[in-house]
C-alpha cells in the first residue's frame, strides 16, 4: 500500500467474513477473491482504473447466492473508502465520468458529500453475467453510497451486451471517484464546502 490515505477494514457477520484493505494513492493493484468471479473482475477494474491498491478476501455463504456477499463487500469498502479519504480537506469533492466499453456507454457521477444517495439508471438484458446476478450490481453501489456517505448516480447511456455495461460503469465508477478523491492544489487544504464541513 503506498501513500497516506489507507484503511483497513475487517467486517464479520453470520453470514459473511471479510478482510479489506485500500490505498487512495496506489497504483492500482488490486489482490481481491470475493468468491465470485465475475464481481472480482469488476472490483479488479475499480483498482487499476481509480489508481487505487486494493486488498480483499471475503468467505461468504455462497451456497444460498451472492447477495450477502457483494452487499457486504459494498458496505465494507465504503467504510473504507470513508476512513481513508479522512476529513476531506483539499480534496476535489466532485467527480464525473463517461466511459464506453464497445457499445456500451456509461456516466457515473459522485459527491463526496456526507450526504448517502444513489441513482440507479441501469438495466441489464440478461438476468446472469457467469455466476452473478445482474441485480446485484445494484446492491453493491447501494451499499458503497450509504456506507461512504457519498451521492452517486449510475447511468447506462448506450449497451446490449451485459458484461460490457456492467464493465463499462465499473470503469466510470472507477474514474469519477479518482477525480473526486483528487487533491486539488487551488483548495489549500480547505474543505470543499460553504458549509465548512462535509
Amino acid at each position: 500500500m503506498n501513500g497516506s490515505r489507507t484503511a483497513r477494514q475487517h467486517r464479520v457477520t453470520s453470514e459473511t467474513d471479510i478482510t479489506l484493505a485500500i490505498s487512495l494513492d496506489g497504483d492500482g493493484v488490486a489482490d481481491v477473491d470475493s468468491g465470485i468471479g465475475f464481481f472480482d473482475h469488476m472490483l479488479t477494474a475499480l483498482a487499476k482504473h481509480g489508481g487505487f491498491d486494493l486488498t480483499l478476501r471475503c468467505q461468504g455463504d455462497l451456497h444460498i447466492d451472492g447477495h450477502h456477499t457483494v452487499e457486504d463487500v459494498g458496505i465494507a469498502l465504503g467504510k473504507a473508502f470513508s476512513e481513508a479519504i479522512g476529513d476531506k480537506r483539499g480534496i476535489t469533492r466532485f467527480g464525473h465520468a463517461l466511459v464506453p466499453l464497445d457499445e456500451a456507454l456509461s456516466e457515473v457521477v459522485v459527491d463526496i458529500s456526507g450526504r448517502p444517495y444513489l441513482a440507479w439508471n441501469v438495466t441489464f438484458p440478461r438476468d446472469r453475467i457467469g455466476e452473478m446476478d445482474t441485480e446485484l450490481f445494484e446492491e453493491f453501489f447501494r451499499a458503497f453510497a450509504m456506507s461512504a456517505s457519498v451521492a452517486l448516480h449510475v447511468t447506462n447511456k448506450a449497451g446490449r451486451n451485459a458484461h460490457h455495461i456492467a464493465e463499462s460503469g465499473f470503469k466510470a465508477f472507477a474514474r469519477a471517484l479518482r477525480m473526486a478523491v483528487a487533491i486539488d492544489p487551488r483548495a489549500q487544504g480547505a474543505i470543499p464546502s460553504t458549509k465548512g464541513v462535509l
